[in-house]
């Protein structure tokens, strides 16, 4: 049923024939000494119409970068429910047990409500965690392995704690970690270029490069994810006993803690490009779905039900787009955009979910207002030789066109490239 739902409304998106292009906007592109140095792809819809009205290379197939949140968006709004599920549990007896769900989060520096820490805290039952299995690697395919240490690459689990990084910080001249379990992991091994802190590949230790703390340093580093050492740490934050209960298999009649609202922790993502967010957000829908932590399965089942729908096939690795193996078109990103804006609800709702131009996230230093508002809403998306923009464009004729701007290969600095789709897309909105 879902299906042919989605077939009619993208029946005009794949039959229309597309409208002649516009030879002032074909010129810009023909003409663009920027642009002409790299791969290019664009792809223009009219809402109204319910039609393509400008495309170049639309049908060729890009790296997408953090334009795959989208994907995660589409997921997360069709299968996660209003409310983030922040745990499973049960009680047997004297004994509460519980489950992770992927929820990002528990203990996050930002996001935490404390709605699962207070219930674990509070409860007065014994506390039995159950470690569900996860079916994939930390990583996904794709991802860069000198990453590793970095704070936009933590590992991905069941139950992440602390965003899975630890915080290091001057305290009072003295480097302070957070969650203090990591200071006895700290070792100090002189370097070059100053103070800073560096992850062992392959273990939970730290090398500070010198004795002395630069002033006012902050800095995140992932740590490597284990059941032992999340229940270390949970015992650290509550104070109090917490079990390992292993091979229990989790019962029907579970009932949840919630911790935010879902649209909530999607803006987050979409607006600061949030990778840990959202990888863990194909975990919980994967948890809701099948029950199971496995995100490989989850994108089978997102791009039968949907993405077949689509003019052009799409290739995804990841739910971050951190995967270079990730492949799009930019007409299939606006077909997806058109299946996000039905499930978004109200205009409102829908461009809340995106940076707006010159207002807010990863656009908030792009563009120019027109009347004192934003014209454009789009995620963007950026990794070595990659710049993309995808989302809404509102003409100052009032018509509102979706639209995918791709850039892949790009030689050097990446700020001439958005200066050159910047002039493209409010060239657009004048004229349209």
């Amino acid at each position: 049923m879902i299906r042919w739902f989605l077939l009619l409304l993208l029946l005009p998106v794949q039959h229309l024939v597309h409208a002649q292009q516009d030879a002032s906007i074909q010129r810009l592109f023909h003409e663009s000494t920027v642009l002409q140095q790299h791969l290019h792809g664009f792809a223009l819809y009219d809402i109204e119409a319910q039609q393509f009205v400008h495309g170049i290379n639309a049908q060729v197939h890009f790296t997408p970068a953090s334009n795959t949140k989208v994907f995660t968006l589409l997921q997360s709004l069709q299968n996660v429910g209003d409310s983030i599920p922040g745990l499973a549990y049960v009680v047997r007896g004297d004994s509460l047990l519980f489950w992770g769900t992927g929820d990002p989060t528990f203990l996050h520096r930002k996001l935490d409500t404390r709605k699962v820490y207070n219930f674990l805290r509070k409860t007065p039952y014994n506390l039995f965690y159950v470690p569900a299995p996860v079916l994939e690697p930390a990583y996904r395919a794709g991802w860069a392995a000198e990453d590793y240490q970095n704070d936009f690459q933590p590992d991905i689990s069941s139950f992440p704690i602390y965003g899975n990084t630890v915080q290091f910080k001057n305290v009072g001249g003295q480097l302070r970690a957070n969650p203090r379990y990591f200071e006895a992991n700290i070792s100090v091994k002189p370097g070059i270029g100053g103070f800073d802190i560096v992850r062992r590949p392959h273990e939970n230790y730290y090398d500070a490069t010198s004795y002395r703390v630069r002033s006012g340093f902050r800095s995140y580093k992932p740590f490597i994810y284990s059941t032992d050492l999340f229940v270390t740490l949970l015992r650290d934050t509550l104070q109090r006993e917490v079990t390992v209960l292993d091979s229990y298999s989790m019962p029907s009649d579970v009932d949840y803690i919630y911790s935010m609202p879902t649209r909530e922790l999607l803006r987050e993502m979409m607006l600061y490009s949030d990778n840990f967010l959202a990888e863990q957000l194909c975990y919980t829908a994967s948890f809701m779905i099948f029950n199971q932590f496995y995100s490989a399965r989850m994108r089978e089942y997102m791009a039968t039900t949907y993405y077949s729908l689509f003019s052009d096939k799409v290739d995804l690795h990841d739910g971050s787009g951190l995967s270079f193996y990730n492949k799009v078109t930019p007409r299939s990103m606006v077909e997806l955009l058109l299946m996000v804006q039905k499930s978004a609800g109200s205009e409102e709702d829908l461009l809340q979910l995106f940076p707006a131009g010159r207002s807010s996230g990863t656009l908030r230093h792009l563009y120019s207002l027109a009347n004192g508002k934003p014209f454009v809403w789009a995620k963007t998306g950026t990794i070595n030789g990659v710049y993309a923009q995808s989302g809404f464009l509102l003409g100052a004729s009032g018509r509102r066109y979706v639209f995918s701007f791709m850039n892949n290969n790009i030689f050097g600095d990446l700020k001439d490239v958005k200066q050159e789709m910047v002039r493209i897309m409010t060239y657009i909105h004048h004229n349209y």
